[in-house]
């Protein structure tokens, strides 16, 4: 069963394209995303073609660099939800 992330991001392909170490694995064998792709980064820093975290995975090289692209880059926060419960 796909595994769904606390939250992720829709973004499209050319925007993590700007990252100087961006390379891309096929989601699905022989596909590769065109320019008109929506990707998912999700909360552990991964890029999926889909909103599920552990599959289709497009690009998995989480370092330092990465996520500081992320966050400064494409402004990719992870919101911080309430943990309390009235």
């Amino acid at each position: 069963m796909p595994k769904m992330g606390r939250y992720c991001k829709a973004y499209p392909v050319d925007r993590f394209r700007t990252f100087s170490g961006w390379t891309e694995q096929s989601p699905i064998e022989g596909q590769q995303p065109d320019e008109r792709t929506f990707l998912y980064l999700q909360d552990n820093y991964v890029v999926t073609k889909d909103i599920y975290l552990d599959e289709h995975i497009v690009y998995n090289n989480v370092t330092p660099e990465w996520m500081d692209f992320c966050k400064q880059e494409l402004k990719f926060e992870i919101p911080a939800y309430d943990q309390s419960e009235s």
